[in-house]
């Protein structure tokens, strides 16, 4: 079907559609990035919930908690382990497991990922866009993954899942001069708007009129067959510029072979019937206010307390401009005197206490709340010092840190399986990855899809593809995604070091104790389980060989009549007998001739030729 004008109206009429319903979620955004960067005291005059004249304290308590969540996120930077389904499919899981890191670090997925964690949190949404950019590897091409800000992506409002979306659209602002050198027939359709897209509020003065909006829509369809296939069309105005479905090439396969839109929602809290979430602002900032706005009451009370007034009566006859004026001296009074019904202080009530405990009650009701108590940021309480201690409040007080974790993973495994099935489209050419090891070592592996793409099994019957009628059947290699951190935060080292140390104490190690500690770590689940039961069987296994070669060498000795490293009977300085009066030398001539009574004829002939004669010259003259 060719991408006529009738259909890209349509489409901008459904774009326009889209970010109706999604104006709410939008608003949202623009105030939560007003309280993260600590200015909500803007938005707070908008709403005229201010008096004109008091302070306006900015304590940054949940910017403090965003910050905790956010290095424990980096603090767990996942790897990828790709893991074959069948046995045939072993060595390009291990490919893959060398070759996906490097090819997410190429793409920068680190700077992504953590500009992304950045808006789970504020927000509750983090988008991931993996694409095939043809344009990378100097036009070889290779996978990009790129964060996508929730301004600029429209879907179908009421679905939770983004993949059953009828379409999905990403617009983003392209300078006019570039699209022209790229795209020459996007001239006279780049001043037109479809929509007007919604903006934070930026320092900085952000001029977009020189600017064209460019919007990339996807939408799917479904094959005679029934597959669904991705189709893709780039437009400005009413001009497109791009269409898979006027390309030959995309038009029956589509733009992805895996069929999917190539974006992934990362959500911290669900919301019904939508695909993005909301995140800690949303739940602590009404806390936040309230400790703003009593600590601006308390610092007014300050204010007031040190800086005194007086009522004045009219009949005083004091000389104002002299009392205001802390350098004079003297201040003239005229009249009959002075006393306290004429001029007294304003006597201010300091803050009470209660209004304090208010205070601090909900400073003490943020931090649940986002569950960012003292022990995770590193600080004691109650007196708890030990470094073992703070290890074991931490981790567990890191439950909500590591729930969410999780969640970015399962959402990273996604984006691990959009990449590799990039891969197996795209990779027709070997390219060679340099494969840094656990201990600096350095490989370099050559990788194409030639292993992980559709192969043709042979027919069941010998002969059956030379038939009439005959259809190949093809197996896919099919992989599964085991995510793993990186990195550890200094707390996690101590606690695995102290559960380390005290495996040792306990006599873990002790291979003579193996079968008693394998049977204890069958009942126990921590990370490094496996490799710690690898290393306790080995040492059994090498414990049994020494006891195997111990037990063949006291049957040597014993055959050769030595006990404890010396012959029996020996003494020093002399003849070494064994302990039937034979030397060493006659105790193997012995067993040589015992062992030959039972030796075949030809292998006494054998024998017999080994022995040297030594009634023969050696060929050297004798003077």
């Amino acid at each position: 079907m060719v991408m006529t004008p009738d259909r890209i109206k349509k489409a901008q009429q459904t774009l326009a559609k889209y970010k109706e319903g999604k104006a709410a979620l939008e608003n949202r955004l623009i105030e939560e990035e007003q309280w993260y960067k600590l200015r909500h005291w803007e938005y707070l005059r908008r709403r005229k919930e201010k008096n004109a004249g008091a302070p306006e304290p900015t304590s940054a308590w949940l910017f403090d908690s965003i910050a905790q969540k956010h290095a424990d996120a980096m603090d767990n930077f996942p790897i990828p382990a790709v893991l074959p389904r069948e046995e045939s499919d072993q060595e390009s899981a291990r490919l893959l497991s060398d070759v996906l890191p490097v090819v997410l670090e190429r793409t920068d997925f680190e700077q992504v990922y953590n500009d992304n964690w950045w808006e789970k949190l504020k927000h509750g949404t983090a988008v991931y866009g993996v694409f095939w950019d043809s344009d990378e590897e100097n036009g070889l091409g290779d996978v990009v993954v790129r964060d996508i800000d929730l301004l600029n992506i429209f879907w179908e409002p009421g679905k939770r899942d983004i993949q059953k979306s009828r379409n999905l659209f990403i617009t983003s602002l392209v300078d006019k001069d570039l699209l022209l050198e790229q795209y020459p027939k996007a001239r006279g359709s780049m001043d037109a708007q479809v929509i007007t897209l919604s903006e934070y509020v930026h320092d900085e003065n952000i001029d977009t009129t020189d600017k064209a909006l460019v919007v990339d829509w996807y939408y799917k369809v479904k094959s005679p067959t029934g597959k669904t296939i991705l189709h893709y069309c780039k437009f400005v105005g009413d001009t497109v510029l791009e269409a898979t479905e006027d390309d030959p090439e995309f038009r029956e396969s589509g733009l992805y072979d895996h069929g999917r839109y190539p974006v992934e929602f990362d959500v911290l809290f669900p919301d019904k019937d939508s695909p993005a979430g909301f995140g800690y602002i949303a739940i602590a900032k009404d806390p936040q206010l309230y400790i703003d706005k009593l600590s601006g009451a308390v610092l007014q009370n300050a204010v007031m307390c040190a800086k005194p007034r007086f009522f004045k009566s009219a009949q005083t006859g004091v000389n104002m401009d002299q009392f205001k004026d802390w350098n004079q001296d003297i201040v003239d009074v005229e009249g009959s005197g002075l006393d306290e019904t004429r001029i007294r202080q304003i006597e201010v009530q300091q803050v009470p206490g209660n209004v304090l405990d208010v205070l601090q009650m909900k400073i003490n009701e943020l931090k649940e709340t986002t569950a960012n108590r003292d022990y995770n940021s590193g600080g004691t309480t109650s007196g708890v010092t030990a470094a073992a201690a703070i290890a074991a409040l931490q981790e567990a007080g890191n439950k909500t840190s590591r729930d969410s974790i999780s969640g970015s993973y399962r959402t990273y495994k996604k984006i691990d399986s959009m990449v590799v099935e990039l891969m197996r489209q795209f990779y027709d050419v070997e390219r060679s990855f340099r494969i840094v090891g656990p201990n600096g070592e350095q490989t370099f592996e050559r990788f194409s899809n030639k292993s992980i793409r559709d192969q043709e099994l042979p027919p069941a019957v010998p002969g059956a593809e030379n038939m009439e009628g005959y259809v190949p059947m093809f197996r896919r290699p099919i992989f599964d995604y085991d995510i793993k951190a990186q990195k550890r935060s200094p707390f996690s080292q101590m606690a695995q070091n102290e559960m380390a140390k005290e495996f040792y104490q306990m006599g873990f190690f002790n291979p003579e104790r193996a079968q008693e500690s394998l049977s204890a770590l069958q009942m126990m689940e921590f990370d490094g389980r496996d490799q710690m039961v690898r290393q306790i069987q080995q040492g059994q296994t090498l414990l049994n060989l020494l006891q195997q070669a111990n037990m063949e060498l006291n049957v040597l000795r014993s055959a050769l009549g030595v006990r404890d490293g010396m012959p029996t009977g020996g003494t020093a300085g002399g003849s070494l007998p064994t302990g039937g009066g034979q030397t060493i030398g006659g105790a193997a001539k012995a067993a040589q001739t015992a062992h030959g009574a039972d030796t075949t004829p030809y292998g006494k002939v054998l024998m017999d030729r080994s022995r040297p004669d030594m009634s023969r010259s050696s060929g050297v003259a004798v003077k």
